[in-house]
């Protein structure tokens, strides 16, 4: 593992749509860049993007594990060993672990001693019993806000909505997974509450891992779902708070993700 060790500290931006790919490991479907060149291409005429972020190592594999977790590419039920994965990332074991213990504290994964850590096996009761809690506390703060927050702020979360129709429309799982947490929590951000915010993206996260034995998102449930998010902006922007509980309680119960 030393030559692992060595190139941690140019590890390139795994599964961020952020940061500008740079290349792909060959054959593995844990790397695979969302928005960026093909695998290991570099067009060199092409400036570099500004304010290009600098992430950690342990973040970086953190996003690509989540991202091939909501891919389906990590599959319940399995047990994947840090040292296994941190060859197909080219990196050394510990920020592979890490990264893992992250995704357990956050019930996606279960340590298995001397093994590795299982991917958690999820029914559809576990999911409904999320949707239903997640219900519970963003649709009053959602209905609160919609009575007191001025049209233009609204407006401003546009981009926001518009960028999960766009991850949809290409059936960019990940990329969309990670936009309707954006967009969530943006809209609860402006109740002023951080730890709504912490529990509210918990639960969020929780509620985009895979099913155990269950498909992955057709394309056109994720189409669906995204346009719930311009159809709730129209009418918090409206202040039809009829509009808006409906909208918000459909959007939990038959979301995609």
């Amino acid at each position: 593992m030393e030559q692992g060790r060595a190139r941690e500290t140019a590890v390139p931006p795994f599964g961020s749509p952020r940061v500008p790919a740079q290349a792909r490991v060959e054959g593995d479907p844990f790397t695979a860049v969302r928005g960026g060149e093909a695998r290991g291409e570099h067009t060199h005429s092409e400036p570099p993007a500004p304010q290009v972020r600098r992430y950690s190592v342990r973040g970086q594999i953190l996003e690509a594990l989540r991202a091939a977790l909501v891919d389906g590419e990590l599959v319940p039920g399995e047990v994947y060993s840090a040292p296994v994965l941190g060859e197909r990332f080219g990196v050394s074991a510990t920020p592979v672990r890490e990264a893992m213990q992250r995704l357990a504290s956050e019930g996606a994964v279960e340590v298995v001693p001397n093994r590795g850590f299982r991917v958690t096996e999820r029914g559809p009761r576990e999911l409904a019993e999320l949707a239903e809690v997640r219900a519970l506390i963003e649709v009053p703060v959602m209905l609160r806000l919609a009575r007191s927050v001025p049209a233009a702020r609204w407006a401003e979360l546009r981009p926001l909505a518009e960028a999960t129709t766009q991850a949809a429309a290409v059936g960019d799982r990940a990329g969309y997974a990670e936009s309707d947490r954006a967009f969530h929590r943006a809209v609860l951000a402006l109740a002023g509450n951080q730890q709504l915010l912490a529990v509210a993206e918990d639960l969020h996260r929780r509620s985009q891992w895979p099913l155990t034995a269950a498909p992955v998102a057709r394309q056109g449930e994720l189409v669906a779902d995204a346009a719930e998010h311009l159809a709730l902006l129209d009418a918090l922007i409206a202040q039809d708070l009829t509009v808006v509980q409906t909208l918000v309680r459909e959007h939990f119960t038959g979301s995609a993700l």
